[in-house]
């Protein structure tokens, strides 16, 4: 005995060993199968990470298992995957393991592990699982050949773990999503007629020409399958499946034939609860629904028969009905009570237009509120038709109490409406408002709006709307929003085509508001606290809402932008793509009033404007304290009092507070100022002006002044202008940037005798009228800043040019005289003696002459020198005793 064990156990470790020996000699043989029968067969790209395999986990079957296996398409689908799996195992038959490449092997069970499925179908018909080689000598290899190359298939256990389908028909515009599937099945696919016994557990999403009919929903299925692989026919036996948590039980059958697929399957819900019919709707919305409490009953049932096909679809009849139902969820205070449900889904023709949806009837009770529907729905696929009548009372606050559904915002207010409406999708979609027929009304009170596009919540205090084929009109609306109020009327052209699509909202509207704050649309109130109701990020607080396509006639007793206080805002608004519009756009600002055209452009990262500005009457010193805009233009003007009239082409950015960003401005001005009164010590240009040319006083300039400037890369430039100070002309030109560093010139024609009593002494023995008219042009270069410039003024030039001046006048009044005429004049004014006399009298030489010349220039000079080189006093009312201070 003990000699039989001892060879039993010797036979057994040989075994052993061979079972672990025989992986490492056989894993590159199964490798090269694999990736021979891919390069052979399959129109695709085959790679995996590894192959090994196991004979003892899986005795007396070896196992053979691959790694992150994946297949990437060629073309018209280059470099799209079709499959991946991170793990692919098969199990068969140790015998199999020692067949020749070229024979066929049986594979018993397969199991996949989050295994990814791509089936696609592109706009031309192509297929991206059609990766098949075709065999152009197909016709002529012997069944047995064909039998002997790849793989048999006896699959008595197979498996999908944790994987996910997806399914895209471009042409169609069909989508299917399945994920978090997990499949298994037990029979043999061998045999003619065989069974098939599964179970499966998947969430569903499907969408056809953008209309989602199931979201996420959970199916489970346990069906026992007949096949008749002979007839490709499969029959469902003894199944029972779940969409959410509706029990459905179906029988029937699938077959393949050469047009398609023959489908014959009826299904009904076993029980009549109305809790079936909250199970229909999906998990994360329905919730908890084990607990709730119903009345009534619910019944759904159906019959899905007919071919399958390019150019048919199975005729469909389903129906689902409930009568008198109710239901409450433990943990809500309100309840929903006479609940009654008639509707059905039908198809008579196996023409998927043919195709129509009937809610005969959808009543519910809220409190003592009663909101009953209908509507049919015909055309499903093609330009859909659509009928529907609503009439009811709806407390939206409501809704929250007596169902569990999470929403971003609460919902409030109250809404009545009695409407019936006709349209098809095609005429909202093209706006051919003749085909569309609504009729009734609809109102809301207390009603409370938040939205992505808008910063702070509008709250509806009224509103109501009649409804008539093709418009809607606007009867009444009074809303608030932040520190806003507002009223409107008007008419909507497409509210339907706004709430059903993606069509902006269009219509013209007059709005009426007592306060309207820009702060409460465009950019959060800093004031708020961290729960506001703020819906949108600051950058995107910035945008015109992108839905707005209308106009507006706004007529605002105040609007507050920034540090501005805008009275009485009237004119028009034109709102398209994010960009507004303004035309004959008036309001009070200032003591004066401003009128706007032009628009403001959100479109883009960075907003944008281009404005025409026209100010009339406004204060000048309060509008460039207040305007950042106006003190870069003409930082000096702030020491002026009085009014100024201009217009202004600007445009530019605008920065995250809405307001010019002024490195970006560019345009020009046309500006008058009317002024009253200058205060020469609130500005250092105009004091250290006053202390270089003393004999002006500059508090009695000119009052009204006009000129004309340009403004480009934070650099403004101001066409030449005249100004006077009594008779002196002063004309000024020159540019300075934003920052105020200035670069001017001002010219003054300053008449000779403003230069003090000894000039004056001098006109006077002249005697002559012209010698009045005499005058000096003295120019000033004013650099630096506004706040500390720098000052020069060039005096020598007006100097020669007035001996210029008096020589030329003196000597042209004495032409013909005597020479001892001039002789005595020039020394008179002089008070030299250049002259020799002899007999008494006064004889004059050539160089003489000359030297009288010469005397009268430099006499001139330093008369002229000492006055304007000096100080002044100021000049008196008739500037004709006036003295010279050394």
């Amino acid at each position: 005995m003990k000699k039989f064990l001892k060879i039993v156990g010797i036979i057994l470790l040989i075994f052993i060993a061979i079972l672990i020996a025989v992986p490492f000699v056989l894993e590159s043989k199964i490798d090269a199968i694999v990736q021979n029968y891919a390069d052979e067969n399959l129109d695709a790209d085959l790679s995996f990470d590894d192959v090994s395999l196991s004979l003892i986990s899986s005795f007396p079957s070896a196992e053979v298992s691959v790694e992150n296996l994946k297949i990437v398409n060629r073309a018209p689908f280059k470099g799209e995957t079709l499959a991946t799996a991170k793990a692919l195992s098969f199990e068969m038959p140790i015998g199999e393991l020692f067949k020749g490449s070229d024979e066929p092997l049986v594979v018993n069970e397969i199991i996949a592990d989050e295994l990814l499925l791509t089936l696609k179908t592109n706009k031309n018909g192509t297929t991206n699982y059609d990766i098949v080689k075709q065999d152009e000598d197909a016709s002529t290899v012997s069944e047995s050949e064909e039998q002997s190359s790849g793989f048999s298939f006896d699959i008595q256990n197979y498996e999908l773990n944790n994987s996910a389908f997806t399914y895209i028909d471009e042409g169609s515009n069909t989508s299917l999503y399945a994920t978090e599937i997990n499949h298994n099945g037990k029979g043999i696919f061998s045999g003619e007629v065989s069974e098939l016994d599964t179970k499966t557990e998947a969430k569903i999403s499907m969408s056809v020409d953008s209309t989602q009919y199931l979201s996420n929903n959970s199916i489970k299925l346990d069906a026992l399958i007949g096949m008749d692989l002979e007839q490709n026919k499969y029959t469902f036996k003894e199944n029972k499946g779940f969409i959410n948590a509706l029990p459905l039980e179906f029988e029937g059958f699938v077959q393949m034939v050469e047009e398609g697929q023959q489908i014959d399957i009826t299904f009904k819900n076993p029980e009549s609860s109305f809790k079936d019919f909250l199970a229909v709707i999906p998990e994360s919305y329905a919730k908890n629904i084990e607990n709730v409490n119903t009345t009534g009953n619910f019944t759904v049932n159906g019959v899905i028969k007919g071919l399958v096909s390019e150019e048919t679809i199975p005729t469909l009849d389903i129906n689902m009905k409930s009568d008198n139902a109710s239901f409450k969820y433990p943990d809500l205070p309100k309840s929903v009570r006479n609940i009654m449900i008639d509707a059905s889904v039908k198809n008579t023709t196996g023409n998927a237009d043919d195709t129509y949806v009937d809610l005969d009837q959808l009543d519910f009770k809220i409190d003592e509120d009663v909101f009953k529907s209908e509507a049919h729905i015909k055309n499903l696929t093609g330009n859909m038709l659509v009928s529907a009548n609503l009439d009811g009372v709806l407390n939206l606050a409501n809704i929250t109490k007596a169902y569990p559904i999470e929403l971003e915002n609460q919902l409030s207010g109250i809404l009545k409406g009695k409407l019936n409406t006709s349209f098809d999708m095609d005429a909202i979609e093209t706006n051919a408002y003749q085909r569309i027929k609504n009729n009734g009304s609809v109102s809301v009170t207390g009603f409370v709006f938040s939205s992505e596009d808008i910063v702070n919540p509008i709250q509806i205090n009224k509103a109501n709307l009649t409804f008539k084929p093709g418009t809607v009109s606007l009867n009444s609306f009074d809303a608030q929003t932040g520190k806003s109020d507002f009223s409107a009327t008007g008419t909507i052209n497409n509210l339907l085509g706004f709430l059903l699509s993606d069509k902006k909202l269009q219509g013209s509207f007059n709005v009426n508001s007592n306060t309207f704050a820009i702060s409460d649309f465009m950019v959060e109130d800093e004031s708020a606290s961290e729960t506001s109701n703020k819906t949108t990020s600051d950058s995107e607080s910035l945008k015109i809402p992108d839905f707005l396509d209308c106009t507006i006639t706004a007529n605002a007793k105040n609007v507050i932008y920034d540090n501005l206080n805008l009275k009485n805002v009237k004119g028009q608004l034109s709102i398209k793509d994010q960009n507004a519009n303004l035309s004959n756009m008036t309001t009070d600002l200032f003591n004066g009033q401003l009128g706007i055209s032009g628009n403001v452009n959100t479109k883009e990262a960075k907003p944008k404007f281009d404005m025409k500005l026209a100010m009339q009457q406004f204060d000048i010193s309060q509008s460039f304290k207040d305007l950042e805009m106006l003190q870069v233009l003409a930082p000096i003007a702030k020491v002026v009092q009085g009014k100024l009239n201009s217009t202004i082409d600007v445009s530019g950015l605008l920065d995250e507070n809405f307001s010019p960003d002024l490195t970006t401005i560019s345009g020009n001005a046309l500006a008058e100022i009317l002024t009253s009164n200058v205060d020469v010590s609130k500005s250092p240009l105009l004091s250290g002006l006053d202390s270089k040319l003393d004999f002006i006083d500059f508090n009695q300039l000119q009052k009204d002044i006009k000129t004309k400037l340009s403004f480009e890369n934070g650099q403004v430039s101001v066409k030449p202008f005249t100004i006077k100070y009594k008779d002196i002309p002063i004309e000024v030109s020159g540019s300075h940037s934003f920052s105020n560093a200035m670069s001017y010139s001002a010219v003054l024609q300053v008449p000779a005798k403003y230069l003090g009593s000894d000039v004056n002494r001098l006109i006077g023995q002249i005697n002559d009228a012209e010698v009045n008219k005499v005058s000096i042009p003295i120019t000033a270069n004013i650099g630096g800043t506004f706040s500390s410039p720098s000052i020069s003024t060039d005096l020598t030039s007006g100097v020669s040019s007035l001996t210029k001046q008096l020589v030329e006048i003196q000597k042209q009044k004495l032409v013909g005289k005597g020479k001892d005429k001039i002789n005595d004049l020039l020394g008179n004014v002089l008070g030299g003696n250049n002259s020799t006399k002899t007999d008494s009298t006064t004889v004059k030489t050539d160089s003489t002459k000359k030297d009288h010349k010469d005397a009268i220039k430099e006499g001139v000079g330093n008369v002229l020198g000492g006055i304007l080189n000096g100080k002044k006093k100021k000049n008196d009312k008739n500037t004709q005793d006036s003295t010279k201070k050394d």
